[in-house]
C-alpha cells in the first residue's frame, strides 16, 4: 500500500508496432550515439532506441535521443520554396526551378556589380558530411566569395585554433577510451551530465571500475561540479591564470616530462619565462582559487601516470578562448599527455557534425584540413575539381562574426543562411537585426519556415532533415558513423547536397565542373580526396557500409586498415615545419567587461539537458520541451533577497546593449554575483551578450558580460512571455 492506496496503476509499455528498425547516428550532440529508428507497418517513426553493440554508447540514449523520432512530424516544417521581392511583403509559393533560378541570378547580378566577396555564406554543424563538402565545392569552386564559413564560430573556433596553434592542425587527439585509462581527469568548462550525457555515463562507467581524480573547473556549480572530487569555482574568464599558475608549480617542482618536452616541443624556455610570474598566491588574487588548492591540483595531475582534460564552451566563448585552449595543451605537452591511453587534450565538440564542417565543408580552407594559404593545397584540390588554382583566395576571408559587421559597412550585399539560426544564436541581437534589414538578397536554406531568421529572407528553400536523407557525421573523437534515410521529407523539401548540386548547374562554373548525386558517390570522391601519407584526416579505408558494420570508425583509417586509429600523436611527430608541438607563453588580459557598481552580475549562459540550440527542434518536441518551456534565470537566494526578487517572478536583466524579461529560479549552484540563463530562447540572453571576440577564432565572448536585475511588472512580464514563447 503507497499512501493509503490498496491498488497500484501497474506500469504499461505501449506497444509501438515497430515492423522494422533503421539505422542512424543521433543528429543532436557531437557525442555521436548509435541509434535505431522503429517504423510501424505505416513506415512512420515511432520509436527510437540506442544500438546495443556499438562502441561509443552501448545502448544508451538521453532523453533528446529517446524522443528523436518524433521530428519527422514536428510544426513549422517548410514544403516548398518561398520567395518574395521585399522582406515586408508575404510570402509566395514557388517551384524549385525559380527559386534556384532567382537565388543563381541575384547572386550573379550582385557579383557583378559589388565584386566577388559581395556575397556571404554561413553554414551549420547539422549538415551531413557530404553534404559540407558539395556546399564547400559550391561556395569555393563555382561562387568564389571568400566570405564563407560555419555556425561553428560560435562554439569550436577556439578549440581548432589552439589545436592548430599547439599541434600544428585540427583534429582532436584522444578519444572515449581514454576515460577507461586515465588516472586523472581536469574538466572546464564543461557540464557534461546536461551537455553531453552518454559521454558523461562513459565517465561514470570508468569511475565505477577503478576510481581516479575528478576535477571540474568552473564558476557554477554544474551537475558535473557537484559530482568531482575537486570543484573550483573560477573567477569567469581567469582560465589562463589559472592554466599558467598549474604549469608554474609544476615546473617549479620539476614535475615536468622533460625528456618529452625536449624531444617533442617548441617554445619550453618562453613558457617557463612567463609562467614564473603566475606563482599560486600572485594568481590565486585573479582567479579566486586558493593558492594551496592550485599546488594541490597540480601535483595530482603532474604525478598521475596519465591525465586527461577536456573542456567545451566556458572555455571556448571567450576573448581569450583560444589561449584558455592552448594553455590546456600546454598542461598536458609539459607532463607528457598528448597520444597515449589515458592522456590527452580533449574539446568536447558541441553539434552532431560540426567536425565534418570542420574537416571537409572548406570554410576555413579547403577540404581535408587542407589551407587555402598553402599553395600545393590550392593546386592540388584545384586540379581534382577541374578548376584553375588561381580562382582559390591565397588567404581565408571572413568568419561569422565578422561577416555581419560587413554587412553593415556595406561591404556585403547578400547572404546565404544554411540551417543556422542567427537571429538567435548571434550575439548582440538587436544588432543582427539591423545588419539583415540591410541586405539587397537574402536566401535561407532551412528544414524550419519558423525559424525566426527566415523573417528576412527574400528566397526560402526548404531543407530535409535528419533521417530524411542519408550520409556520414563525425563525432568528437573522430568517430565516422552513418545516418540512414527512414522517411521521406514533408512535401517538396529537399536533401541539401541536392540543393546545392541543383544551385551549381545555374552558374558556368559549375557546368564545367561534376558533382555527383548521390551521397555514396560523393563520399568516394572524399575518400580519394583524402588520400595522403602524411595526412591524418586519411578515410579511404572507409565506405558507408563498413561505418555501419563497425557502428563507426574513427579517422586516419587508410585503404587497407581493417579499422581506425583512436589517438594522434602516439609516435610523438606533429604537423608542423619541424613535427614538433609548440608550447605557448600567454599572457593573460582581463575581460574586457566585468560586473560593476551600474552591472553588478556576471551574466552566464549554457545548454540545458532537454534542449539543443534555439530550440527549432526540441521546441517542438512535448516531451523534451515541457520540462523548460519559458525563459528562466538561476539566482543566488542571498541575491534575491538583497534585490527583492522572489522565486518565479519574473525579472527585467538589462546590461550596456539590451535587456531582456526572465522567470526567477533560485537556487544556490551560482554564486552571489552572477546569474545564469539557458541559451536557447529567442529575444532571450543574446539581446544581453558582449559582441567582443577572440582575435585568433573570431568567437564571441558570450560568457563575458555585465548585468544588473531590475523589477518589472508581472502581469506585463506575463504578456511578453507569452508573446514571445511561439513554441
Amino acid at each position: 500500500m503507497i499512501f493509503g492506496r490498496k491498488n497500484r496503476k501497474p506500469i504499461t509499455i505501449t506497444d509501438k508496432k515497430v515492423v522494422d528498425w533503421k539505422y542512424a547516428v543521433c543528429g543532436y550532440c557531437s557525442t555521436g550515439c548509435s541509434i535505431e529508428v522503429g517504423l510501424n507497418a505505416e513506415g512512420k517513426p515511432v520509436a527510437s532506441r540506442g544500438k546495443g553493440n556499438a562502441p561509443v554508447n552501448q545502448g544508451k540514449l538521453c532523453i533528446k535521443g529517446i524522443f528523436e523520432h518524433e521530428l519527422s512530424g514536428t510544426a513549422g516544417r517548410g514544403t516548398e520554396p518561398l520567395m518574395r521581392n521585399k522582406i515586408y511583403d508575404n510570402f509566395q509559393a514557388s517551384s524549385w526551378d525559380a527559386a534556384l533560378d532567382k537565388t543563381a541570378a541575384e547572386f550573379i547580378r550582385i557579383q557583378e556589380k559589388y565584386g566577388r566577396d559581395s556575397i556571404a555564406v554561413v553554414s551549420t554543424g547539422q549538415l551531413l558530411t557530404e553534404e559540407f563538402y558539395t556546399l564547400g565545392k559550391l561556395v569555393r569552386g563555382v561562387i568564389g566569395t571568400n566570405n564563407y564559413d560555419g555556425n561553428t564560430t560560435l562554439c569550436m573556433a577556439s578549440a581548432v585554433s589552439g589545436y592548430k596553434r599547439s599541434f600544428g592542425a585540427d583534429g582532436p587527439p584522444g578519444c572515449y577510451d581514454d576515460f577507461e585509462s586515465t588516472h586523472c581527469l581536469m574538466a572546464f568548462g564543461s557540464n557534461l551530465p546536461e551537455q553531453h550525457p552518454i559521454i558523461y555515463w562513459r565517465l561514470k562507467e570508468a569511475l565505477e571500475k577503478r576510481k581516479f581524480p575528478l576535477i571540474v573547473v568552473d564558476p557554477r556549480v554544474t551537475m558535473f561540479a557537484q559530482f568531482a572530487d575537486i570543484h573550483l569555482p573560477i573567477t569567469p574568464g581567469t582560465d589562463l591564470v589559472l592554466l599558467n599558475a598549474l604549469a608554474h608549480v609544476i615546473l617549479a617542482e620539476d614535475l615536468q616530462d622533460q625528456a618529452y618536452i625536449e624531444a617533442h616541443c617548441n617554445g619550453f624556455e618562453e613558457l617557463k619565462a612567463i609562467v614564473a610570474k603566475y606563482d599560486p598566491v600572485t594568481a590565486s588574487r585573479i582567479c579566486g582559487i586558493d593558492a594551496d588548492m592550485i599546488k594541490n591540483v597540480a601535483r595530482i595531475y603532474a604525478k598521475a601516470p596519465s591525465a586527461m582534460s577536456i573542456w567545451t564552451m566556458g572555455i571556448n566563448q571567450s576573448t581569450h578562448g583560444t589561449d584558455g585552449v592552448c594553455g590546456i595543451n600546454n598542461l598536458n605537452l609539459i607532463t607528457g599527455n598528448i597520444g597515449i591511453p589515458g592522456g590527452t587534450s580533449l574539446s568536447i565538440t558541441g553539434q552532431c557534425n560540426a567536425m565534418g564542417t570542420r574537416e571537409w565543408s572548406s570554410c576555413s580552407g579547403l577540404p581535408g584540413y587542407r589551407m587555402l594559404e598553402k599553395q600545393e593545397h590550392r593546386d592540388e584540390v584545384a586540379k581534382f575539381w577541374g578548376v584553375d588554382a588561381d580562382f582559390f583566395p591565397a588567404k581565408r576571408g571572413l568568419q561569422q562574426t565578422d561577416i555581419f559587421p560587413a554587412i553593415e559597412s556595406g561591404e556585403i550585399k547578400a547572404l546565404w543562411i544554411v540551417a543556422t539560426n542567427p537571429l538567435t544564436s548571434m550575439p548582440n541581437q538587436p544588432r543582427i537585426k539591423k545588419a539583415l534589414e540591410k541586405l539587397e538578397f537574402m536566401v535561407v536554406q532551412d528544414g524550419y519556415k519558423d525559424c525566426e531568421t527566415v523573417n528576412f529572407a527574400h528566397v526560402y528553400l526548404p531543407g530535409a532533415l535528419w533521417g530524411e536523407k542519408e550520409g556520414v557525421q563525425t563525432n568528437t573523437e573522430r568517430r565516422v558513423n552513418l545516418v540512414r534515410k527512414f522517411v521521406e521529407p514533408p512535401g517538396q523539401a529537399k536533401p541539401d547536397h541536392w540543393v546545392f548540386s541543383e544551385l551549381a548547374k545555374r552558374f558556368e562554373r559549375g557546368r564545367a565542373m561534376t558533382f555527383p548525386e548521390t551521397t555514396s558517390d560523393i563520399f568516394d570522391e572524399m575518400k580519394m580526396l583524402s588520400k595522403g601519407a602524411k595526412r591524418n584526416l586519411d578515410i579511404s579505408g572507409m565506405s558507408h557500409d563498413l561505418i555501419e558494420a563497425q557502428r563507426g570508425i574513427q579517422w586516419p583509417m587508410r585503404e587497407g586498415d581493417e579499422t581506425g586509429s583512436p589517438r594522434l600523436y602516439s609516435d610523438g611527430v606533429y604537423p608542423t615545419p619541424n613535427g614538433k608541438a609548440n608550447l605557448l607563453a600567454m599572457d593573460y588580459v582581463e575581460d574586457n567587461e566585468v560586473p560593476s557598481e551600474s552591472y553588478p552580475f556576471w551574466l552566464n549562459s549554457g545548454r540545458v539537458v532537454e534542449h539543443f540550440h534555439t530550440r527549432t527542434k526540441t521546441g517542438k518536441i512535448g516531451n523534451l520541451n515541457k520540462f523548460s518551456p519559458t525563459p528562466y534565470m538561476e539566482m543566488n537566494p542571498d541575491s534575491a533577497r538583497e534585490q527583492g526578487v522572489k522565486h518565479q517572478s519574473y525579472v527585467r536583466l538589462v546590461s550596456k546593449r539590451g535587456d531582456a524579461v526572465v522567470m526567477v529560479q533560485l537556487t544556490q549552484r551560482v554564486p552571489h554575483n552572477m546569474v545564469f540563463i539557458p541559451m536557447h530562447y529567442h529575444d532571450c540572453v543574446n539581446r544581453l551578450s558582449l559582441g567582443l571576440l577572440d582575435p585568433y577564432s573570431r568567437q564571441p565572448a558570450f560568457k563575458q558580460c555585465a548585468v544588473r536585475i531590475e523589477q518589472i511588472d508581472q502581469k506585463e512580464a506575463g504578456r511578453l512571455n507569452v508573446e514571445r514563447r511561439a513554441y
